[in-house]
């Protein structure tokens, strides 16, 4: 610290009352009483100013450093102390002022985000062992009609049910369903996802909670946008060229005289129109095998036999193609499900399988079941391309495909036919594997 002014006005100050204190001394010893009394009083009046004067500095200092370990900055600091002897403590005590309004900006932003989202999010601090509620975004107050507490034992009494959850598990990360009564209204079910984090001597536990109805509703939307961006490419891809060759079917037969140039103009363009006719009439068709897709008829049906059947078909392609087929499927377990409607979701998947595996050298498909907390699980994978990142999310819409002959239906419709079976089809891609995985109930 720049403190020298300081210590050449204390060391004048220590200085001049030595020389006042000699000085009385000396008085003293050559007889002249009064005035070395007179000195000694100048001795303690310059002691006790010099008292004051250094009192007063380390006042100052321990003022502002308390301050700063209270983040308490609104404080006045006078201009004179900004120079000089504070010079360094100002300037540490204004840094820190700044990086607090920085801070305090931040958090502010943050927490406008938080209260931006349509998902409820609870943010706890860990205290001395226990939890205080660190942010609770307005989402969250609103949805569960809670007020901004501050502690976990006062949440407690609005939505215990929660609380119970997450005690229960011991504040670990978790995401499952969960079933919450909100004052006298019904249950309702949220999908619960938790994490926890911790920072250089804090703890946070973050819960995100999301109404189930909403994200299926969230979902159903953009599927629903998706699907009719698929629809309307469709039409647009027939309906531009069937409107553009009537304009021109009309513009030839309106002519007094048809050459024999027309002629060939007017075969070529009715072709075309029934051409790209018929693709409509393909497109509807496979949109109606989906929207109107038969209960299943379900009876008991053993694995072997279901599979047998469908390798019957599909073993002559399989070794054209020149792909190894290795079947682990052993179960002698029967399942309620519909055989044919299950056998079309297989062989959707096989051929999937053997388009994926057209470029690669080394080409493997393996087939095969496990049973898991009483549900079942049929397994279709091949070390073929993958799937893409960019298309992951649309690999079940209809009408998506990124083959040139495909209609873009098979996944779909697979889908569908497992969701009517009350089970659901999911997939897991990496560099050298892509897994087609059905749930069964």
């Amino acid at each position: 610290m720049k403190n020298w002014k300081f210590y050449n006005a204390l060391f004048v100050r220590v200085v001049f009352v030595m020389a006042l204190f000699l000085c009385s001394a000396l008085l003293f010893y050559k007889g002249f009483r009064f005035n070395g009394i007179l000195a000694g009083v100048f001795v303690l009046i310059f002691l006790f100013e010099m008292y004051f004067f250094v009192k007063n500095q380390l006042l100052f200092y321990d003022k502002t450093i308390h301050s700063i370990l209270h983040d308490d900055f609104s404080a006045h600091f006078p201009e004179e102390h900004k120079r000089d002897n504070f010079n360094s403590l100002y300037l540490l005590y204004d840094r820190l002022k700044t990086q607090r309004q920085e801070q305090t900006s931040k958090e502010l932003i943050y927490r406008s985000i938080l209260n931006s989202i349509d998902t409820a999010a609870l943010i706890l601090e860990k205290e001395n062992d226990s939890w205080s509620v660190f942010i609770m975004n307005d989402c969250f107050s609103n949805l569960f009609k809670v007020p901004k507490v501050s502690h976990w034992q006062y949440l407690k009494n609005y939505i215990p049910s929660l609380c119970s959850e997450i005690e229960k598990v011991g504040f670990t990360e978790l995401k499952i369903a969960i079933s919450i009564k909100i004052e006298d209204q019904d249950l309702q079910t949220f999908m619960l996802q938790t994490s926890h984090t911790q920072t250089y001597n804090k703890e946070y536990f973050i819960i995100l909670l999301d109404s189930i109805q909403r994200v299926i509703e969230k979902k159903e939307k953009e599927a629903w946008i998706n699907l009719m961006k698929i629809i309307s490419h469709e039409l647009m891809n027939s309906l531009t060229p069937i409107r553009a060759l009537s304009q021109n079917l009309l513009h030839i037969v309106d002519q007094e005289e048809l050459e024999e140039d027309d002629f060939e103009d007017i075969k070529s363009s009715i072709s075309t129109i029934i051409n790209r006719s018929d693709h409509l009439q393909f497109f509807v068709e496979n949109y109606r095998k989906l929207a109107m897709l038969p209960t299943p008829n379900k009876q008991m049906t053993p694995i072997n036999a279901l599979f047998e059947d469908c390798l019957r078909i599909m073993s002559p392609i399989l070794k054209d193609e020149g792909i190894e087929l290795i079947n682990e499927i052993h179960s002698s377990r029967s399942i309620m499900i519909d055989k044919n409607q299950m056998e079309q979701v297989i062989i959707n998947l096989i051929t999937n399988s053997i388009h994926a595996l057209k470029e690669k050298e080394e080409k493997k498909l393996l087939i095969s079941s496990y049973t898991e907390n009483n549900r079942f699980f049929i397994v279709i994978a091949d070390n073929g391309k993958g799937v893409d990142a960019e298309i992951r999310d649309k690999v079940f819409l209809p009408f998506f495909t990124t083959r040139k002959d495909g209609a873009g239906i098979g996944l779909t419709l697979s889908k569908n036919i497992i969701e009517a079976h009350g089970g659901y089809l999911s997939y897991q891609t990496d560099e050298d594997k892509t897994s087609f995985v059905i749930c069964l109930i």
